[in-house]
């Protein structure tokens, strides 16, 4: 029942979760690097990275899908206006 109801969560959402996971790749990147260059210690720019875009990441995921819905209205709302 639970790997059902995951399964179908990745499957309604595979846009948003891919573009979520590339925007963690991305973001674990820049962080490390400007981690690396402010502290100088690669282990502490390996902590920091990981922490910061990990909660960012989960953060992006919502603010998709909270502009997907928005999204949703807007067209609705055309939608209704023309066939008036």
């Amino acid at each position: 029942m639970i790997m059902a109801n995951i399964q179908k969560f990745v499957i309604n959402n595979q846009r948003t979760l891919k573009k979520t996971f590339s925007y963690y790749i991305m973001h674990i990147s820049v962080a490390m690097i400007v981690a690396y260059f402010v502290t100088g210690n690669i282990w502490m720019a390996l902590t920091l990275s990981m922490l910061e875009p990990t909660v960012q990441a989960f953060a992006f995921f919502f603010h998709e899908k909270v502009w997907a819905a928005k999204d949703r209205r807007v067209s609705a709302l055309a939608e209704k206006e023309t066939m008036a």
